[in-house]
Parts: structure tokens; C-alpha cells; sequence
């Protein structure tokens, strides 16, 4: 799993946005995958955690194209390798 280039509160926990997540989470907004399902696939504690986290990422997170994610994570390597 690579460095996420953020990271979203749910509850208790904090879970890094990466590739595999935000595929998951493209999933869940294009089609009718449950919250209890969203919630199993992040390894969150049930509906409720799944609802809060949804809650808490940012709108264009959902909607942004895989291609722009690799330029995000890409530029935050420069700026972190630049100092």
C-alpha cells in the first residue's frame, strides 16, 4: 500500500486515503453499496463509523479521477523531498 496523501477521521480511527481507498470509495459513490458494506471494506465498526467518514472526506475526493490522485501524490513527494 503507498503513502496516502490524506488522511480522514472516523471516530476513533483515521484512515489514509490512498489508491485502494479511493477505489472503494468511487465504488461506493457509483453505485448502491451499503454503508454496512463501505464499513466492511475499510475495516470500520459498522454503519455508524462508515457514515462519519463519509461525512468527514472532502466532496471532490469522491469524484476525482485516479490520473489527477498519481499528480497529487507525486507533487506531495517533490514538496516533501524539496523541504
Amino acid at each position: 500500500m503507498s503513502e496516502p496523501v490524506f488522511k480522514v477521521k472516523a471516530g476513533s480511527k483515521e484512515i489514509g486515503i490512498d489508491e485502494e481507498v479511493l477505489s472503494i470509495l468511487q465504488r461506493y459513490v457509483k453505485t448502491n453499496m451499503t454503508l454496512e458494506e463501505l464499513a466492511q471494506k475499510l475495516g470500520l465498526d459498522g454503519w455508524e463509523e462508515a457514515y462519519e467518514f463519509i461525512k468527514n472526506v472532502p466532496a471532490w475526493i469522491l469524484w476525482i479521477q485516479p490520473t489527477l490522485w498519481k499528480t497529487l501524490k507525486t507533487m506531495k513527494s517533490v514538496k516533501e523531498e524539496m523541504g
